[in-house]
């Protein structure tokens, strides 16, 4: 048996299903793509994005990262965005974090990591920079959820501040830029009530989020 026959014969039974069911789903999925979405997502493969918002292949764009950071150096996100924004013409984009995330929770340790050492010192600093807040909480489950809040929060606005999403908004472009959490216990997306369509809102938003009080409860 080839190296990973069960994948190819999955792949077979799922072609073969959704041509008894949409015969003409391939033909017409070869021709274009007209997603309304882009997701700004974590690589875990616990958080598989078409399957927990229920859109199938075609509708959703997507660029997934450890721990759904968003760099201004990452030429491989910039490149998704400006595509996703200026080609495809998305008019939402949803960033979305996770509570149980390994990658923050590996941000925290001290152990050495190797080279995603480097990629997380971009968590580590949202850790710093909130730290007073973080150490108030006590229960540390609680502590560890917020901080996965705060780096959505964080790198949604890294977001709204790439010159994709600037130029998109002072051409007056539609653009709303969503902030979300994924529970992995529950299976059930959390809206952090952050919509946002233009540069005020941004900055408004940002400050509520990371100033509010229910920083201290669980999110379940």
């Amino acid at each position: 048996m080839r190296p990973l026959e069960h994948l190819f014969e999955n792949n077979r039974r799922w072609a073969e299903r959704m041509e008894r069911e949409q015969p003409d789903f391939f033909r017409e999925l070869a021709r274009s793509q007209n997603p309304d979405y882009l997701w700004i997502g974590c690589s875990d493969s616990r958080v598989p994005s078409n399957s927990i918002i229920g859109l199938k292949a075609g509708e959703l764009f997507v660029h997934r990262n450890i721990a759904n950071v968003v760099s201004q150096t990452d030429l491989n996100l910039l490149s998704a965005l400006q595509y996703a924004v200026d080609v495809l013409s998305v008019r939402h984009v949803i960033l979305c974090g996770h509570y149980g995330c390994g990658g923050i929770k590996a941000a925290l340790s001290r152990e050495d990591h190797g080279l995603i050492g480097n990629w997380l010192w971009l968590v580590r600093n949202v850790y710093q920079k909130h730290r007073t807040a973080l150490v108030a909480i006590e229960n540390e489950e609680q502590r560890f959820n917020r901080l996965c809040e705060l780096n959505m929060i964080e790198q949604l606005y890294h977001l709204c501040h790439t010159t994709v999403v600037q130029k998109c908004w002072e051409q007056e472009r539609e653009l709303t830029i969503h902030g979300w959490m994924y529970d992995l216990e529950t299976g059930l997306l959390r809206d952090m009530g952050l919509d946002l369509t233009s540069q005020g809102e941004t900055e408004e938003s940002y400050l509520a989020m990371v100033t509010q009080q229910e920083r201290r409860r669980s999110p379940r």
